[in-house]
């Protein structure tokens, strides 16, 4: 009975999230076309994500593209397939593993970084005193903070899959003895845009996941200081969680409407 009774307090819980995130979201489009628009902080969001994460996913794109080739190299080799290497790094890389781990990283970087940062200003009370001044805390806390994720990442995305050719092509230059131009000729030889397309449109919703949920955790912060580090915890756990239901979607619908 008590391990029940755990279960269906675990699965209430569940229930009560969902409906508050619900709400959340509804929120933040709501707000989103109320004037006054805050600008000024979307921009500081933008410039302060995207410059703070440029380094990380151009280290971690550069690795996947040197790992991945060399990796896959052997295996080609053996079926006479090495000619196929451009093509089926780059596919590989701008469909589905690029954006993914590009958005699992930003997830632990910015999504964490936002439950932080609001959450020590729940507990502060910093976000009362906002609210009591006038100002409207989740218009300019949360609104920009989205907005600034859901743009940048795509952004992130592009640059990093960008590196992760880059450093395919260099193994391929030394191991190969295939030129630059050449092995970009074949990347852009084959890609098309079933490829492009739906995985651009998919990075726009992984950018308002992670934004989503990282503002959720830190905007709702409770049991004092302790509860920051836990905000930012669960930041990561739900927005990574969110990343692969959004991609196993994304992947479903492009797969019907481009077989």
């Amino acid at each position: 009975m008590e391990n029940d009774s755990k279960v269906v307090t675990s699965f209430k819980n569940f229930l009560i999230e969902i409906g508050e995130l619900s709400y959340f979201t509804a929120r933040f489009f709501k707000e989103l076309f109320n004037p006054p628009f805050e600008f000024k902080e979307f921009w500081r969001q933008c410039y302060n994500m995207g410059n703070r994460s440029l380094l990380l996913v151009s280290v971690t794109g550069f690795i996947i593209g040197l790992v991945f080739t060399l990796q896959s190299r052997p295996t080609l080799e053996e079926f006479g397939a090495v000619s196929w290497m451009p093509s089926m790094v780059s596919i590989s890389i701008i469909r589905e593993i690029g954006p993914i781990i590009t958005a699992l990283i930003c997830a632990g970087r910015i999504g964490s970084g936002i439950g932080a940062e609001l959450g020590s200003m729940r507990v502060t009370e910093q976000i009362d005193a906002m609210e009591v001044s006038g100002t409207n805390p989740y218009k300019y806390l949360v609104v920009t903070r989205i907005l600034a994720t859901t743009v940048m990442l795509p952004i992130l995305v592009f640059f990093g899959d960008a590196i992760a050719i880059f450093g395919s092509a260099m193994v391929e230059n030394m191991k190969g003895n295939v030129s630059f131009l050449l092995y970009f000729n074949q990347v852009f030889d084959s890609l098309q845009f079933s490829d492009v397309i739906p995985t651009t449109f998919k990075t726009f919703f992984f950018g308002f996941a992670i934004g989503l949920v990282g503002c959720y955790k830190g905007y709702n912060c409770k049991k004092g200081t302790a509860g920051v580090g836990l905000a930012a915890n669960s930041a990561v756990v739900y927005t990574s969680m969110l990343l692969f239901i959004i991609d196993f979607i994304a992947v479903f619908v492009t797969n019907i409407f481009y077989g």
